[in-house]
């Protein structure tokens, strides 16, 4: 008999639903807006409501349905508590427990970050593996850590939060926690850009990066794979300072592989050669045959992260 399944993945401004087969085919995926109005009062109704929706449509019940995961933008504790999510108007309550009476079905919440770690890991970049990091490089720098197939969410939900490694003590701008020099301020795709324009403020080579009005972080690795020699030098630097981080994170954790994905993780290989060059040279001996990965499930990520948590015993 199939068994059926919804991954939630909710952001600040879109939900995304997954439809699966716990087997991890998708069969549908759709979208709804997230409504922050009120604290976000109305979200966990909503989901509800698009879940019953779908049961219907599928003439589905809700006794071939092995549950609802859920992602959250913040951290979240092992009972199902979410330990406040700006982006969405919450506070700290049991979004595992209240959902649950909504909907009439089991309940598992996770973070957004360790989510899509875990979806990487069973139909992604990262599948064959059990003991994966997945790194997000994106506005930011997210995390995900999952050890023996399951995700380490830490003591209050905060496992994972690579991004606020600190990686430079002499930084003196702030990083958006409030803290300097975090991996967030080098690794991100406003990250990257803001090296890059300290860089051409005190650098008098010729390059072609001073031909962009906007420059981007995609603007960085295409110029650098074209061979222009100033963005070869800050793919360098960002390789060894995100390679040299993940060799610190491993001598922790000791991952068969680390699965990169968010935007910037389209730049693909000269990305992933130059985390690997300086990772090797760093790590701890018995760390180095790890194995670096490109994300492959994008945005859904989270969506199967959410029904892989709901299958782990």
């Amino acid at each position: 008999m199939k068994k059926y399944a919804f991954g939630v993945d909710i952001g600040g401004t879109t939900i995304k639903m997954g439809f699966f087969e716990t087997s991890g085919k998708m069969l549908d995926k759709w979208e709804i807006k997230t409504n922050t109005e009120n604290n976000g009062a109305s979200i966990l109704e909503d989901v509800a409501r698009a879940v019953d929706n779908k049961l219907a449509q599928e003439s589905i019940s809700k006794n071939d349905v092995q549950g609802i995961g859920i992602g959250v933008p913040g951290p979240v504790m092992a009972d199902g508590t979410v330990n406040k999510c700006v982006n969405l108007g919450w506070g700290v309550f049991n979004v595992a427990e209240q959902l649950q009476n909504l909907s009439g079905l089991s309940v598992k919440v996770g973070n957004d970050a360790n989510v899509a770690a875990l979806g990487e890991m069973w139909q992604g970049g990262g599948k064959g593996f059990t003991d994966v990091v997945m790194v997000t490089l994106g506005t930011g720098v997210g995390g995900g850590i999952i050890i023996g197939g399951k995700m380490v969410s830490g003591a209050t939900g905060a496992g994972g939060e690579i991004g606020h490694v600190m990686v430079n003590e002499d930084e003196i701008e702030l990083c958006g926690c409030g803290k300097c020099g975090c991996l967030e301020q080098y690794a991100s795709a406003t990250g990257i850009v803001r090296i890059a324009k300290r860089k051409l403020a005190t650098t008098t080579a010729e390059t072609s990066l001073r031909n962009f009005d906007e420059l981007t972080a995609k603007d960085v690795f295409d110029e650098a794979k074209a061979g222009d020699a100033v963005a070869v030098g800050l793919v360098d630097e960002v390789g060894k300072i995100l390679g040299t981080a993940l060799a610190n994170i491993a001598c922790v954790v000791n991952p068969q592989a680390f699965v990169i994905g968010g935007g910037v993780s389209k730049a693909g290989k000269i990305l992933t050669d130059n985390i690997e060059k300086y990772y090797v040279e760093r790590t701890f001996h018995a760390c180095r045959g790890a194995k670096f990965e490109l994300a492959s499930l994008g945005n859904d990520a989270g969506m199967y992260g959410c029904v892989r948590m709901l299958l782990e015993d």
